[in-house]
């Protein structure tokens, strides 16, 4: 570590390269041990004392509080993957880390870190063409119930893992409900049109899926009916409350007696406007200002649903999916007079309010442009519902992905110990330095299966020895029937390899190359840092001074 001219530390070459590689890997083995269906929980505790119980490798690693900037990257790298798939998170890091620690020791052996760049670059190229050409599946050849099984695959690893069978049929079914077709003709999937609500109290198994769209609200008055057939919907997002004057207006009154009359237009055009609304048609109202007492009168009278302070985001999400539009005002600007037309309202079948655990819900359901689904889980605590809530969101990540793309691969580290052996006899093809690059990159994708094994307190090395056995062989011979070993993976339960496609152990096909892209992206975005310069803050005129003190001191000279 040397200083330089500018105010601050540099740290140059074989340093700055060990000490990242040293984050990484720290980084790399929290999370490790949670990798896979045997893998182990981790409690994080922030520092005013909020636990969180996970074993998602994104929510693990934004919890934690990282400095090393090296470090940073790979947590951005798992939010990246959580973003892109969310599915496969922890794997990605610890891939990462992996291809790293390998990078270092060829670096170490005087091999240029872009000749390492240039070999991980051509592993990436030849990994994807294979996955694409080898080892996916299309999914109409498969049927619904290759989906459920991938959606059993993304929970064996979470806390629902043991009633995957109950979860992956709701998540399914969740997301084939919510299929839209975009302008280019596309189906797409989309995952915040299934709402996730949390509610204490049951057991999990009694979790349900509701065809429709729920708010955590309720009627802003109890003489409102609890429930509305074939309802219009109105969106206002404006206050229902005593009208008064913009700010800067004033009113000069010369006659006492013409204070009450203004006092009472001021709640007539209250009046008026929620008559509009309710002229048009509308039964249901949300709003997301308050609505007073006097106008609530009206709307109890005409039998209509008045809800009050409705999110913004969940009153956008409604409008879209019933056809209704937010009105923000009632000005007309063809005419002067306010106005509230029937096109702005939107239709659904039914709303209704019913009572879930503690807490009121106000459920839209089967709605006239889209159709919203609702996911409602029950459980004992908080801590349950979180990580169930997150389990849910990953396989319904991992099913859209499956749906849009049409393609899924072989878990059970089937695609890394295919890919390894695969990339171990391409290496030898090569006459280049990138060979060395190559080889090592095979060695670091058996790091998936090996740490697979391991977390269930299986023999890796003889796990991971009889996988590349089975891959060599599927890869080398002609016969049709070896071909088919490509499909072996780990069967983590009774500690032995065995066919992963007949037993259903599915991944999207994209979760794959994705990860792979990402992992060795990062890898070479630290690999190329040889110099990190950490600029000291500007000092203040105080510390300029209280310096300068020091220094005459330490010479022994009198400062003035």
């Amino acid at each position: 570590m040397s200083n330089v001219s500018i105010l601050g530390q540099r740290e140059q070459g074989k340093d700055v390269r060990t000490n990242n590689i040293t984050a990484v890997m720290g980084l790399a083995n929290i999370v490790k041990s949670s990798l896979g269906p045997q893998g182990l929980d981790k409690m994080l505790v922030d520092s005013i004392g909020d636990v969180t119980i996970t074993n998602d490798g994104a929510t693990i690693l934004s919890q934690l509080e990282v400095e090393h900037p090296a470090a940073k990257v790979l947590v951005e790298l798992a939010n990246l993957q959580d973003k892109e798939v969310g599915d496969g998170t922890t794997s990605v890091v610890i891939l990462a880390a992996e291809l790293l620690k390998r990078a270092d020791g060829l670096v170490k052996k005087k091999i240029h870190p872009t000749t390492i760049i240039a070999g991980y670059r051509l592993a990436l190229k030849e990994m994807i063409k294979y996955i694409k050409d080898n080892l996916t599946v299309k999914v109409d050849t498969l049927g619904r119930e290759a989906l459920i099984k991938a959606a059993k695959t993304s929970m064996s690893s979470k806390i629902v893992g043991s009633e995957s069978s109950f979860f992956a049929e709701m998540v399914v079914s969740a997301m084939e409900r919510v299929k839209t077709t975009n302008n280019m003709g596309k189906d797409r999937y989309p995952v915040k049109n299934v709402n996730i609500l949390k509610v204490h109290g049951k057991s999990s198994k009694e979790s349900m899926l509701i065809n429709g769209y729920a708010l955590e609200t309720t009627r802003a008055a109890q003489g409102m009916p609890t429930l509305v057939e074939n309802a219009k919907i109105a969106c206002v997002a404006f206050n229902l409350s005593k009208f008064r004057l913009h700010m800067g207006i004033q009113v000069l009154v010369k006659d006492p007696a013409n204070l009450e009359k203004i006092r009472q237009q001021e709640m007539n055009v209250t009046r008026d406007r929620v008559k509009m609304i309710i002229d048009s048609g509308a039964n249901v109202v949300l709003c997301t200002g308050g609505i007073d007492d006097f106008a609530l009168k009206y709307f109890v009278e005409a039998g209509v649903i008045a809800m009050r302070r409705v999110g913004k985001a969940d009153m956008r999400r409604i409008a879209q999916a019933t056809g209704a539009t937010v009105v923000t005002n009632l000005s007309d600007f063809d005419s002067a007079e306010d106005e509230f037309n029937a096109s702005n309202l939107g239709e659904c079948k039914l709303v209704e309010e019913r009572r879930l655990g503690d807490y009121d819900y106000v459920f839209f359901e089967e709605m006239k442009q889209s159709n919203c689904q609702t996911i409602v889980i029950r459980g004992a605590n908080e801590y349950f519902l979180d990580e169930v809530d997150r389990s849910l969101h990953d396989s319904l990540c991992v099913i859209k992905r499956i749906l849009e793309s049409n393609a899924i691969c072989i878990g059970g580290g089937a695609v890394e110990a295919a890919l390894s052996v695969y990339l171990d006899d391409f290496a030898r093809t090569l006459e280049s330095r990138e060979l060395l690059a190559i080889s090592e990159v095979s060695e670091s994708l058996l790091i998936i299966p090996k740490t697979l094994a391991m977390n269930a307190a299986l023999d890796a090395s003889d796990l991971v020895a009889k996988l590349k056995v089975f891959h060599n062989a599927s890869q080398t011979s002609k016969d049709q029937s070896k071909r088919e070993l490509k499909h072996y993976g780990l069967d983590l339960l009774n500690g032995k390899v065995r066919n992963n496609m007949m037993q259903g152990v599915f991944e999207p096909a994209i979760s794959k190359v994705k990860s792979l892209k990402f992992a060795i992206e990062a890898a070479i975005a630290i690999l190329r840092v040889d110099d990190m310069i950490k600029i000291q803050p500007k000092m203040t005129e105080d510390e300029k001074m209280r310096m300068a003190q020091q220094q005459a001191a330490a010479q022994g000279q009198e400062f003035f």
